[in-house]
């Protein structure tokens, strides 16, 4: 027996966590020594500075307990299941979301290395007809960020067409939101996408955020009109899936692929996809991301929707497509973009562009000379200069070289340098309708923009949401001493629709009628409004 105390002696003495102990919650413990804890539980330091063992962030604990048998920053509350979980406080240290007690995400903090507990930042608003203004339920919507990156989840519209999205957004010393856009993009069945044709998505700036529990983002900006479909368009099925690339599975522009013509939506940041309004028939689903090659899926749309089409690695190697741009005539400095060709509109002159694709790949337009886009997946794309409000488009003079469309196709592994140069010359700048937004309007509007000082006369054509050119005027006399042209609109103005001007200027060089410049792409819409 005297052995036997004499054994249990010594083994106390061996430990350094203050005695036999059984290393259970609140027992002292070795910070070197992982053993002298049991499985389940950590040795740290407490409020205190003794290190003791805790239960680890997230693991179950007894909320009826004292708070430093939690982990670090954490301490024991009720999770939304109501089960008593080690979570991490406001402005406590965290290195994801699930570490933070309910209301709070792991988010990035301005000018501090580690990431902290804050209030959640959510978008609010709602998806609405454009022409009944009544709420859409079912609808789409996730958040994109200046790539065209998907950075949330899919939220879904409730019977009144209202959503919450929740978004990742960098936070000042204070927990407070910063400056980070967002714009939106939104879906539902019998309606247009959105952004889509000559809709485009405003910028929406985290910074405007109220409250603080969460912080709140809801102004006209977060609340979506869609347009319905033309009636032949309505009741179609829709195709889901998901991108399972181990490369990138969200912001991948997914396309059901038929005849030339395309049918899109935007994988979110989990790699699920919808895409709504698809007509029966077979396609080739294809996604398209900067730096990420997907191996595409045949499937066959009858009746019913398609679930659980999956776009894995495809193995193959992305490549770079290069060129270059002439500034011409006063043109600025540009961007180009790589549109895919299913999805171009003739009418419209635009379709969309893959997270990515764009010559530089973030930031102000800057291209003046060579240009280059590097990550290119295999596919048939069209290519923009000039693409997006900085001043300039490209020189509608399709008698000289550098003006036409140009296309593409793009192999894996080989990269392409595109022969033509594109001529980019000064816009003609859009006074109203629509000269930097959308513009809703009671009544027909009066169209006016800048005058071209070397023009003889201009060409106004005016288009609707679906493509259709509805008004023109191929004959609007030059205007003497400068200043604005102007003209009375004489189409259709209804409620539900969206319609974008487009002012060319020409001269008459011999006699013969030759375009000088344009207005730009993405100016000029307008609407009906109730208001």
């Amino acid at each position: 027996m005297k052995h036997r105390v004499l054994s249990i002696a010594m083994m106390c003495l061996s430990l350094s966590c203050g005695g036999c102990r059984s290393g259970e919650p609140g027992d002292k413990c070795d910070l070197d020594d992982a053993s002298s804890c049991q499985d389940e539980l950590v040795c740290s330091t407490n409020d205190d500075g003794d290190a003791v063992c805790q239960f680890p962030i997230g693991a179950e604990c007894d909320a009826g307990k004292k708070a430093d048998l939690c982990e670090g920053d954490s301490s024991c509350v009720e999770d939304d299941d109501g089960t008593g979980r080690c979570l991490v406080g406001r402005a406590g240290e965290c290195d994801e979301s699930d570490d933070c007690a309910p209301g709070l995400v792991c988010a990035e903090t301005a000018g501090n290395e580690a990431n902290k507990c804050w209030a959640d930042v959510v978008i609010r608003g709602k998806v609405f007809d454009a022409a009944s203004l009544d709420g859409i339920p079912d609808a789409h919507i996730i958040a994109l960020d200046d790539e065209s990156t998907a950075v949330s989840d899919v939220a879904i519209s409730g019977p009144d067409g209202g959503y919450e999205l929740s978004v990742p957004v960098v936070r000042d010393a204070d927990g407070k939101p910063t400056d980070e856009i967002f714009t939106l993009r939104a879906g539902a069945p019998d309606y247009l996408t959105f952004p889509g044709g000559i809709r485009t998505a405003l910028p929406i700036d985290a910074s405007t955020a109220s409250g603080d529990a969460p912080y709140v983002i809801s102004n006209a900006v977060t609340d979506i009109a869609l347009i319905i479909l033309q009636e032949g368009e309505r009741g179609r099925p829709s195709v889901s899936g998901f991108v399972s690339s181990d490369v990138r599975r969200d912001g991948v522009l997914v396309v059901a692929e038929a005849g030339g013509t395309g049918y899109s939506a935007v994988s979110s940041i989990s790699g699920d996809f919808t895409i709504f309004n698809v007509p029966s028939g077979t396609y080739k689903v294809s996604g398209y991301a900067a730096d990420v090659q997907l191996t595409p899926a045949d499937v066959t749309v009858e009746d019913e929707p398609v679930s659980d089409v999956e776009l894995a690695d495809a193995g193959d190697t992305t490549v770079t497509v290069d060129g270059t741009i002439q500034l011409v005539n006063g043109g600025q400095p540009t961007s180009v973009v790589l549109v895919v060709e299913s999805t171009f509109q003739e009418n419209f002159a635009r379709g969309e562009v893959p997270s990515g694709l764009r010559a530089p790949r973030t930031g102000p337009p800057n291209v003046s000379g060579a240009w280059s886009i590097e990550g290119v997946p295999a596919g048939k794309y069209v290519v923009l200069a000039a693409f997006e409000n900085d001043e300039s488009v490209r020189d509608p003079d399709q008698a000289i070289g550098g003006t036409s469309i140009v296309r593409l196709t793009v192999a894996p592994s080989t990269d392409i340098t595109v022969s033509t140069s594109f001529k980019v010359t000064e816009a003609l700048d859009v006074i109203s309708p629509g000269a930097n937004r959308p513009e809703g309007l009671t009544s027909a509007p009066t169209l006016r923009w800048e005058d071209d000082s070397s023009e003889k006369f201009y060409e106004v054509r005016v288009f609707n949401a679906y493509g259709d050119e509805v008004w023109s005027n191929l004959m609007v006399p030059e205007v003497s001493g400068g200043g604005e042209v102007s003209i009375p609109y004489g189409g259709p103005f209804e409620a539900g629709m969206y319609y974008q001007f487009r002012a060319t200027s020409f001269r008459t060089p011999g006699g013969m009628a030759t375009p000088i410049s344009t207005t730009e792409d993405l100016r000029g819409v307008f609407f009906k409004s109730s208001e």
